[in-house]
């Protein structure tokens, strides 16, 4: 018998519903579990009920009716295959059963998967039925999706929370560290400078003449450096929290002022294909901004650049930029996001990609850049879907 065939179907499409609000409504994967393992015994009447997460494809246990299964347990092979599979799998006779003492003669793994990726499995043993067939497996994979949406939706905010926390740690380093440079290394250099250009007034033969006007260029230039850094710190600080915006028509103003500055770049962009809305703060423009022209500044001629977006899994989005240009060398480009650093060739101050960098983790998502198919660089940023 199907599921939709059965007397109380319309009853427990109610049921499944209701829980299904209620999944949604839970603050912790801990009350999602707790919820899903009281669904499965109510509705069905099933008392071996686990429940097991599978976080970037590490399949472990976060909750059991079976004394025999602990949080953080690695769950039986069925869990692990239906995880693997993406599909529900079930087993029979002693094969259903965790141990050979066991009356268990059935056994079902209902994995729930967003955009091709695992979230978690409920696996249910039964020594009541001899086997599972669609009148259980249907409502099952219907309350298992329900129980995955929440978890999937509980861990993201869990990360979007933890990046928030990190971000205000960074911040107070970053302040302590704006106020020395500013305050007391910023004070000293503009002493040196000052003296520098009182000694180069009297000073007219060489080599000594050169020797002074070195000190007060590279006094300036770290003044000026100074500077830069504070006007960075003092932009991170004014952002607002991260909220919900949406991706398409953001990039494609970016899109539209980056080539209208820069006549050598051609954005290859179908703003249809971003119909997405992702968590960021007001500067996400300056991001996208600073990628875009990147490709235009560091590469002599025309340049091609391909934006594209993935679903990179059921809470994220990635959003690239690929171009044709000379693409950048493998050996710097760990140390490429970091404040300061910059190629060889590069004329630049080297905080652009470090405040890229900044801002996206601000928002919970990462970048990276890699080689693109055409040989240049492709640069991907991660962020979190709202």
């Amino acid at each position: 018998m199907s599921f939709e065939e059965r007397q109380d179907f319309a009853r427990q499409v109610a049921d499944l519903n209701k829980y299904g609000q209620a999944l949604n409504q839970c603050a912790s994967v801990d009350e999602v579990v707790s919820l899903t393992l009281e669904a499965i015994t109510l509705l069905f009447d099933f008392n071996d009920v686990t429940v097991v997460e599978v976080p970037g494809g590490d399949c472990r246990v976060v909750g059991s009716t079976n004394p025999q299964l602990s949080d953080g347990d690695q769950p039986t092979d069925l869990a692990e295959q239906a995880a693997a599979a993406g599909e529900t799998l079930t087993e029979t006779g002693e094969r259903a059963r965790i141990d050979g003492d066991s009356s268990v003669t059935a056994a079902v793994a209902v994995p729930a998967v967003i955009v091709d990726q695992p979230i978690a499995v409920i696996v249910v043993r039964s020594a009541s039925v001899e086997e599972f067939d669609e009148e259980y497996i249907r409502p099952m994979e219907i309350l298992a999706s329900h129980a995955a949406t929440a978890i999937s939706n509980i861990r993201s905010r869990e990360r979007l929370e933890r990046a928030r926390q990190n971000l205000e740690t960074q911040k107070e380093m970053v302040e302590m560290y704006d106020r020395l440079l500013r305050h007391d290394i910023g004070n000293d250099l503009q002493v040196i400078a000052g003296f520098a250009e009182a000694v180069e007034e009297q000073v007219d033969e060489d080599p000594q003449a050169e020797y002074v006007g070195k000190i007060s260029r590279a006094a300036h230039n770290s003044a000026d450096l100074i500077e830069r850094v504070g006007d960075l710190v003092s932009t991170l600080e004014s952002q607002r929290e991260p909220e919900a915006r949406e991706l398409a028509p953001l990039l494609a103003d970016t899109v539209r002022d980056v080539t209208d500055q820069y006549e050598s770049l051609t954005v290859e962009f179908d703003r249809d294909a971003f119909d997405y809305r992702v968590f960021a703060g007001d500067l996400l423009d300056s991001v996208f901004t600073n990628l875009l022209s990147n490709a235009a500044v560091h590469n002599d001629g025309e340049v091609v650049l391909e934006c594209y977006v993935e679903e990179s899994a059921a809470d994220t989005v990635v959003v690239g930029f690929a171009d044709d240009g000379a693409g950048i060398p493998v050996e710097i480009r760990d140390e490429l996001f970091e404040m300061g650093a910059k190629g060889p060739d590069s004329d630049g101050t080297g905080f652009g990609l470090g405040f890229v960098r900044a801002l996206t983790e601000s928002y919970g998502g990462t970048v990276e850049v890699r080689e693109s198919a055409a040989g240049g660089a492709d640069f991907r940023v991660t962020l979190e879907r709202a």
